[in-house]
Formats: C-alpha cells, structure tokens, sequence
C-alpha cells in the first residue's frame, strides 16, 4: 500500500484561509482520521511560503506523548514563549481538549497575543457546550469530512477529464464505474486511499479507526465530563451497527430500542437517543431531519441517519455488496455537505423526496438511485417529484445506466457529472 502523502485539499484549504489573519478562531472539526491535522500542516505551509519576514509559527499536538502541556497554564505559557518579537504568530493546535479549561487559554491568546489561531476537535462537544461558551461568537467553524471522490482520485493519481477512464500510476485502465464501486465500499479516509488497498488491509486500519471513535470520543470523553449516559461499549456498539444497516431509512428511537432488545440487547428509547446523539457527536453519523415540503417545516420525527464514511460502514456490516443503492444515496449526501449544502429528507403527505438541499437561496429536490432502466423504477423515482407543485428545482442522480438529461423538466444526472463536474 503507498505511504500516505500530504496532499492538498483545495476546498478546505481555501475555507480555513477564508478568515485568516482575523481575530476569529479557525476551528477545523470532524471525524477522528479524516484529515484535519493534515490540514493544519497545509494552512502553515502555504502561509510560510509567503516568506514574510518577523512571522512566528509554533504548532502542538495535545495527543501526542512528547507534548510537554499538561495545564491551561502550561499551554498558554507555552505559546507565549514562543511568539514572534516583532511580527505575528501562528498557533496551530491539534486536539486541545485534553486539556482541562484549555478553551479560557485559547482566549486568553486570542486577546492577549498578535496571532492568529488555528485548532482542531473530533467531538462536537467542542463547539456546543464548551468553545462556543468561552468566545462567543469568536470562532469560524470548517467541517471536514472524509475524502470525496474527486479527492480520492486525486489521492489515487488519477485523473478523468471527460473519459469515463483514466490511466493509474500502474499504467493499467481503471474505468469510473469501478473506480465509484471501489469508493463506496472502502470509503475515503486519506490514510489508506490507494488502488491497491485490500479488504484485510482495510479491515485492520478501520479497525483501529472505529475504537478510537467510539473508546476516546464517545465513552472516555462522557467519563471526562462526569456523565453516565453513554457507558455500555457493547450497546454502543450495536447502536453504531444499526445505525450503518438502516442508512437511508427513516428511524425512530423506539424502533432501534425494540430492535436492540428483541435481539437480546435491552434498552429504552431514552438511552437510545443517548447513544445516537453521542455518535452524531463524534461525527461518525450525520443526522438528516425530515422536511415537510407542504407545511415548509422541519419535522422532529424520524429522521434518516448517514455515516461519515463508507468503508466504516462495510466494516460494522461485513463487506456485503448487496445494497449499492443505499450506499450511492449515503455518498451523495455526503458530497453534498462537503460542497456546502444545507440537506433534510423531503416529505409530501405519503410521499418520500430522497434530499432537500438548500445553499446560497437554491433549494434543489433530489431524488438518489442506483438506476432507472425499468418503468417501474422510472415512475417510484419521478412521482414524488412531479407531485411537487412549487418551482424549486428537481433532480434525480443515477449511478448506473445513460438516460436523457431531461425528464418532463426534472434534470437527470449521471454519478460521474454529480460527483466530479463541479456544476451542480
């Protein structure tokens, strides 16, 4: 398998930089391993190779066993020491909240040097109760997820063009269609994004990747805070399982709560809700509410769940590659997060509309399939949309097959244009 490189993220590269040399806090969060310090050794790099004279820059990574910060007190001593005599320093600072009221040292720096700061978090814990207290309103926040197809091409040193083929580094032809299969069955963490990735290989780094996620940022992070609500690894464990099998169905505390009990697992609805909310969290499920397209409401009930990432999600479930759809429908979710969208599930009395996605004043309906070739299929995914009497935009995105590009004013788009085309 290649080395990992450090390759550049432009998208996110370009929204960490959006605010720099700002008093705002660039607080780049996401799941465990899906690139963030890598991103912070980007943003330093391209800001040194501006080579500006009397700049400071002084980087630190609280996970590591060398890191000498063991205090608030130590960390902003820390810094201190090293900033810039007559220029600005850049604080890069990777996983702070092992640290102990680390956030009033971040404010304290904020305030008290000329710098500009640069952190990262794998737990939403870090913006909703304890960063967001401290600075009110004095951070920017970059979401960052796994790798998205384009980028794992990028990673895999491939490059398509308009071809529905590209030439690997090998020499050897590797066509798109396999090339997205390939994707959503191992996913897109950066660490392992290779052509020559195997299955056993996978299997053995996702599993180092899924107990980091669930021992450090679920179950050691309630212990930290004095919490019990999320304290059985083994319920955690079958929450997470069954979250990955049911991706794309809308769900219900009580129904993953009958579901957990009757397979031997008893629990409520109310430790459930614990469980999921803990795993949103720590990034590794998103949360996609429903959206009722008559009422224009969000609906509280039964929403859908994604994973961040699908090679986890081949992991928990065995490598099964029966049900490609579900999957398509969870990487076209997650390309439309990282492309800046706002998306819930859009309901019409007892109709379903796969997405609602909304950005920038464009609201765009969606409808998600693995392929159209039978009336049947035609009419379950262009129904709903027809129903929809307003003149918002609708789409259906196809993974396999060719169709026209236009059905009765619904725009259909091939995976390849969705993910890589860049218009959408």
């Amino acid at each position: 398998m290649a080395k990992p490189r450090l390759v550049s993220r432009a998208t996110y590269l370009d929204r960490a930089l959006m605010f720099r040399d700002t008093d705002l806090i660039k607080v780049i969060t996401g799941v465990r391993r899906c690139g963030k310090s890598s991103l912070l050794a980007l943003v330093r790099g391209k800001i040194e190779s501006e080579d500006v004279e009397g700049r400071a820059f002084v980087s630190l990574n609280l996970e590591s066993m060398a890191c000498p910060v063991a205090t608030k007190e130590d960390l902003y001593a820390y810094f201190r020491e090293r900033l810039s005599p007559n220029g600005k320093t850049y604080i890069f600072l990777d996983e702070p909240q092992r640290i102990d009221g680390w956030q009033l040292a971040v404010n304290a720096m904020r305030v008290d040097f000329d710098c500009d700061i640069y952190l990262t978090g794998s737990n939403a814990y870090l913006l909703s109760s304890e960063l967001s207290t401290y600075l009110s309103g004095r951070y920017v926040e970059i979401k960052m997820l796994p790798l998205m197809l384009g980028e794992y091409l990028e990673f895999c040193g491939l490059s398509l063009g308009a071809s529905s083929a590209a030439i690997a580094p090998d020499g050897s032809v590797v066509l798109f269609d396999d090339i997205l299969e390939r994707y959503l069955t191992y996913g897109g963490m950066p660490a392992i994004a290779s052509l020559d990735l195997t299955q056993e290989a996978h299997s053995i780094y996702t599993a180092g990747l899924y107990d980091a996620v669930v021992t450090r940022d679920v179950l050691n992070r309630e212990r930290s805070l004095g919490q019990s609500k999320v304290m059985d690894a083994a319920l955690l464990e079958k929450v997470a399982a069954f979250l990955g099998d049911n991706i794309g169905n809308c769900l219900s505390m009580k129904r993953i709560a009958d579901s957990l009990t009757s397979a031997g697992s008893k629990t409520t609805n109310k430790t459930v809700d614990s469980y999921v909310r803990a795993l949103n969290e720590a990034y590794l499920y998103y949360k996609a509410d429903r959206y009722d397209l008559h009422g224009k409401e969000i609906l509280r009930t039964n929403p859908k769940e994604y994973i961040v990432d699908l090679g986890i999600r081949s992991y928990l479930g065995g490598y099964r590659s029966t049900d490609m759809g579900r999957l398509f429908e969870n990487a076209v979710y997650l390309q439309l997060l990282y492309m800046g969208w706002r998306v819930h599930v859009g309901k019409l009395y007892d109709k379903e509309v796969d997405f609602v996605a909304v950005k920038d004043g464009r609201t765009v309906y969606l409808q998600v399939t693995d392929e159209m070739m039978s009336d049947k299929t035609r009419e379950r995914e262009l129904g709903p949309l027809r129903s929809i009497r307003d003149a918002y935009e609708k789409c259906v995105i196809v993974r396999q097959g060719r169709y026209e590009a236009d059905a009765e004013g619904i725009r259909i788009i091939q995976a390849k244009d969705f993910f890589l085309d860049g218009s959408f």
